[in-house]
């Protein structure tokens, strides 16, 4: 029988679906090689991790169908509230949570934790589609430079990074969760996609070339007395006018400012995070019994997997736990050991399918609060996986991030769903939304 408009799936997109239950499935699989116990072999078993990681998966599913239940435009209404309460809930953690690892992210449920931080990411994302989509801009489908303008409006902007600016600082001062904390970055690709200047990303750019340098170069004066010349140079190719001038020289001193910033930064960071730094800068000699040996040990077993894989279940980096936290922000070495390099490839280009399809429904859909939120979904899952597998092949810092719908954890598992399910639900309803 075909659906109708009464009929709960009603334009519901079944590939995204399936692309996110055959990830999870497959998650599950790779829990369980991860954490394989003899003793304990049936896949079935709660008091192991590949069991609870089922629990979390039945969760899940009643999520997922609870947000395909309820009517889309409740999403719409509630992204402030959703903002500000899952914000409150990440304020008051550090106080009336429990520490795990250093860090002060989690509500205790008995044998369960719950971690805020995580579905902060869809309240984030719902808040910004609700402020880039006020109702001055409800044809903005059919007039886009409307909502270009508005980006371009810099106290606009402003309001937009705040809304980015006060998880992360909370999320990384408060909790010490410096993964989750860069997370909120990622929406910047949102703004460029609904119009914010390029310059900004270019300005975001030069900063990082400028944070790398203060920390490779010994003698910071000397980056500083560089930045002079270029700035002396590069009036003369441009006209030395009144205007030209004050922006020369107010580069020259953000820069340097930053440049003793980033300095000073870094002598206050906790040891640990500094050793971090330094592996992935390459300086000095790495222990690899100590700060290297996470990433060392992935390298191991990834490149131990070849072409083929060692066969599910055969993995002995990954059976005789070789490599730290296997089974959360390593999960992907698993896959590389026991699937080698074309199961590695299978999972990659899946994860990217999810995410280039979440674009591909973005940009037919008739309201720009759907189109906006469909980006920051895509922005998020891109910014994890490209981060998890960069820090598991030695290409980015270890700062504890998961790989989506892989590693194991309830609360990452979750935030995830709601966050692709709200928008799947935003999907189906633009047939219902006229032009």
């Amino acid at each position: 029988m075909r659906n109708n408009e009464n009929s709960l799936f009603y334009g519901v997109d079944k590939i995204t679906i399936f692309a996110y239950a055959l990830l999870v499935f497959m998650g599950w699989l790779n829990i369980y090689a991860a954490v394989y116990n003899e003793d304990h072999q049936n896949i079935l078993d709660t008091t192991q991790k590949y069991g609870k990681q089922l629990i979390w998966i039945g969760g899940a599913a009643v999520i997922a169908f609870s947000i395909l239940v309820i009517d889309a435009g409740f999403y719409t209404v509630f992204a402030y509230w959703f903002y500000g309460i899952v914000l409150f809930l990440c304020l008051i953690v550090p106080y009336y949570g429990r520490g795990i690892k250093g860090s002060h992210s989690w509500f205790g449920f008995g044998g369960f934790g719950v971690q805020p931080a995580e579905f902060m990411k869809f309240a984030t994302c719902l808040a910004l589609a609700k402020f880039l989509s006020n109702e001055n801009l409800v044809i903005v489908s059919r007039y886009r430079l409307r909502l270009k303008d508005l980006i371009k409006n810099y106290k606009n902007t402003m309001i937009a990074v705040l809304f980015l600016a006060a998880p992360l600082l909370i999320i990384k001062v408060l909790q010490d969760e410096t993964g989750l904390a860069i997370v909120f970055v990622a929406f910047i690709i949102v703004l460029y996609r609904e119009g914010l200047s390029i310059n900004f990303l270019l300005f975001g750019l030069l900063a990082v070339i400028l944070f790398v340098l203060s920390l490779k170069m010994a003698h910071i004066s000397t980056l500083i007395i560089v930045l002079g010349i270029i700035t002396s140079i590069s009036f003369l190719f441009v006209k030395r006018n009144k205007r030209n001038v004050i922006i020369g020289v107010l580069v020259f001193i953000m820069a340097s400012s930053m440049v003793l910033g980033t300095k000073k930064v870094y002598e206050k960071l906790e040891p640990h995070q500094k050793v971090r730094i330094n592996v992935l800068l390459g300086k000095g000699e790495v222990d690899l019994k100590k700060e290297g040996y996470n990433v060392n040990q992935s390298m191991i077993a990834i490149g131990s997997g070849e072409f083929f894989g060692k066969g599910y279940l055969q993995g002995t980096q990954t059976k005789y736990d070789f490599v730290p936290e296997q089974d959360t922000d390593f999960i992907f070495c698993t896959v590389g050991e026991e699937w080698g390099f074309v199961g590695s490839t299978i999972v990659i280009l899946l994860e990217l399918f999810l995410i280039l399809r979440v674009i591909f429904l973005s940009e037919r859909q008739r309201s720009s609060f759907s189109r906006i939120y469909g980006y920051g979904v895509a922005a998020v899952l891109f910014f994890h996986l490209s981060i998890n597998i960069g820090m598991t092949i030695g290409l980015m810092p270890v700062i504890g991030i998961p790989l989506p719908f892989f590693s194991y954890g309830g609360s990452s598992l979750w935030s995830f769903t709601i966050l692709l399910f709200i928008f799947i639900k935003l999907d189906a309803n633009r047939l219902l939304i006229l032009r």
